[in-house]
């Protein structure tokens, strides 16, 4: 075919490494377009009267698009930027740039799946393929030892079998040459009030730098340095952080700016070069568990963590004043009211933290955990909506796994949380 032209649209795969759909579109095409849609559902407010995407990780995206904007422009060409849905300017793209076929990255959650589905049925209508490719987990579903079906519910047996039978593919290569269709208007990189949210002051404790592909790597090639000893700090005795090692990778790979296997691979040369140790261990491991959320994702979509619950019940929690103190930080529980001080001043909290204030509002405030979900939708740099509504399903005891102590130990965390209150000094 004659000037093939192929846009790849990016979603959360902000990167030039390790990137197959971009490197396929580049080997079949003559020219590509790259676009970004700024999708306005994703910036609304949501049922639970909280907001999609807050302001720390809508900051933190635009800094990953610039930074993909600012790789493109390096190898002379750009990225179209575009503010609205995607069913809705497609078909205007395609037209006046004479696209041939369209490349993307499949997501697993309902509403980006339906997203896709709406572009699929309008590209459709003029005879244009959408071509799906998977580049968000460490396993390729082609390499797992077990079909999706039948992948095992329980994360234990899917760890086991997995990392006995599946293997990890190596990383594509960053492109060095791209052949860019030709264009003069490549959008504006938008702001957080065009995007209709309101201009903070950024935190700083424990936040990732910067968005983007060049400070994920240089975050993990730093973290990987010293076989990752220089990001432990010693712990206060009661403060539950001693019992886990955070990497704070989750942002750069929430967003596709890092690739799982880069990450992987990253690891596995560090552990030749300064030996296995725990640390490395929680960074594969959390790898599988960003895996086995998506895998249930794809088994199941929602009825992954569905439950017969009222909608009244549910409304009725969104309005309580219980709620609302749990989420300013306001609660009387000297741990669980710092971690939500972390979380809305900075947009992260460690998994430790997540899974003490998740266990407080559901078995000890009796708030339904839907409500404390959506908040961590909204303030979560790294929320990821497999991840995030999977782990609090598990919490909550209604998720596929609930019934493995090696997804969630309820009296385990009850144990801390009663530990912290009655040995911290205030309470002494």
């Amino acid at each position: 075919m004659k000037n093939k032209k192929i846009l790849v649209w990016f979603r959360n795969d902000l990167r030039l490494h390790d990137n197959e759909m971009l490197i396929e579109a580049i080997a079949k095409s003559d020219s590509i377009l790259p676009v970004y849609f700024f999708d306005p559902r994703y910036f609304e407010p949501t049922r639970f009267e909280t907001t999609k995407t807050g302001v720390y990780r809508t900051q933190f995206l635009l800094e990953s698009v610039a930074a993909l904007r600012l790789a493109f422009q390096k190898l002379g060409g750009d990225i179209l930027l575009i503010q609205g849905k995607p069913e809705d300017k497609i078909k205007e793209i395609v037209e006046q740039f004479e696209i041939t076929e369209v490349y993307h990255h499949r997501e697993v959650g309902p509403e980006e799946t339906e997203i896709s589905g709406h572009v699929e049925d309008l590209l459709w209508t003029f005879k244009l393929n959408l071509k799906h490719f998977i580049g968000h987990t460490l396993y390729n579903k082609e390499d797992l030892p077990f079909p999706i079906k039948d992948i095992p519910n329980v994360f234990a047996q899917f760890k086991k079998k997995t990392e006995r039978d599946a293997i990890v593919k190596a990383c594509f290569l960053s492109p060095d040459k791209i052949d860019f269709v030709e264009n003069v208007d490549w959008g504006e990189l938008p702001s957080l009030t065009d995007l209709g949210l309101e201009v903070v002051e950024i935190g700083v404790t424990d936040r990732p730098s910067a968005g983007g592909e060049e400070a994920g790597l240089m975050h993990l090639k730093n973290l990987l340095a010293e076989g990752s000893e220089v990001y432990l700090k010693p712990n206060a005795r009661n403060s539950p952080e001693k019992q886990g090692f955070s990497s704070r990778l989750s942002a750069w790979l929430a967003l596709g700016c890092l690739s799982p296997r880069k990450v992987y691979w990253k690891v596995k040369e560090a552990e030749n070069k300064y030996g296995a140790n725990a640390n490395f261990n929680q960074i594969l491991l959390g790898l599988l568990w960003r895996d086995y959320f998506r895998f249930m994702f794809k088994k199941h979509g929602i009825s992954f963590f569905k439950e017969d619950e009222p909608e009244t019940d549910i409304l009725t929690a969104i309005a309580s004043p219980t709620l609302e103190k749990w989420k300013t930080g306001n609660t009387g529980h000297p741990i669980v009211d710092k971690y939500m001080y972390e979380l809305n001043a900075t947009g992260f909290i460690p998994h430790i933290g997540r899974l003490l204030v998740a266990t407080y509002l559901i078995y000890v405030l009796k708030i339904h955990w839907t409500s404390g979900a959506a908040y961590f939708e909204e303030k979560l740099i790294d929320y990821a909506p497999a991840s995030n509504w999977g782990n609090w399903a598990n919490v909550a005891g209604i998720g596929i796994d609930a019934k493995s102590k090696n997804t969630f130990d309820l009296d385990k965390q009850l144990k801390i949380l009663d530990t912290v209150i009655f040995d911290s000094p205030s309470f002494a």
